[in-house]
């Protein structure tokens, strides 16, 4: 699979994940609302359209944001973590949207290669994966699966954490913030930069993007090391 291993989010992390993903990133839920708005805005507001979501497990927030904005679209929700996804299922159920969103265990590479999908969103997936070569072939996949002009929404940590001291100390500072003592923050920290990879700039996205088939994306959001671009298929 050239999604995140199914055992880095396990049953324990699902559930760590669902709770803590708000204090994680300031401005979680603006992010997702404005995914949606985002590709509303690429495809006109009111139109049908099939979304691919890649990496939606959890909260299933982008597709929740995205469905009450555009009662006509339908999701192809794929990742493949079966705690993750369930998770996930379970928000649909209660946000009542699932009967749109059609959830499939495993990866991108796993689905029929058409380009059938009138637009993508992925969500902290990418600075998951080990190295460039797994970053690119993701996206290839996604490419693959769009039709031409397609949007892409990708979010996700971009920059060496170890780079940018200033940002990784006010991203410590956010978990004191929200009532973590010293020894939490410290254990916070230490997962954060265990075996993450995000792209080392903002250059970098680009140039894995524009690589794998899109044009130049535009970013519209940002929170410390998190960056959101909408990005559209050049194919």
């Amino acid at each position: 699979m050239t999604e995140i291993s199914s055992s880095k989010f396990d049953a324990s992390r699902a559930g760590e994940y669902a709770e803590q993903s708000r204090i994680a990133l300031a401005g979680y839920d603006a992010c997702h609302e404005l995914s949606a708005c985002m590709l509303s805005a690429a495809l006109g507001a009111g139109s049908a359209a099939r979304v691919l979501v890649v990496g939606a497990g959890g909260t299933a927030g982008e597709i929740i944001a995205a469905a009450r904005l555009e009662p006509l679209w339908s999701f192809v929700a794929v990742d493949p973590s079966p705690p993750m996804l369930e998770l996930a299922r379970g928000f649909l159920g209660q946000s009542g949207v699932a009967d749109r969103v059609e959830t499939v265990l495993g990866a991108v590479a796993d689905l029929d290669s058409e380009p059938s999908f009138d637009a993508a969103i992925m969500i902290g997936v990418l600075h998951h994966l080990p190295g460039d070569a797994a970053k690119q072939d993701i996206l290839e996949q996604i490419a693959k699966r769009l039709r031409p002009g397609a949007p892409m929404v990708m979010a996700g940590n971009y920059r060496a954490y170890a780079s940018q001291p200033l940002l990784l100390a006010a991203w410590a500072a956010r978990w004191r913030m929200k009532g973590a003592d010293a020894d939490e923050v410290q254990a916070k920290m230490g997962k954060i930069l265990q075996g993450a990879e995000p792209p080392v700039s903002e250059d970098a996205v680009i140039a894995l993007l524009t690589g794998a088939g899109f044009e130049a994306p535009l970013r519209f959001f940002a929170s410390l090391f998190w960056g959101a671009w909408l990005a559209r298929h050049a194919g």
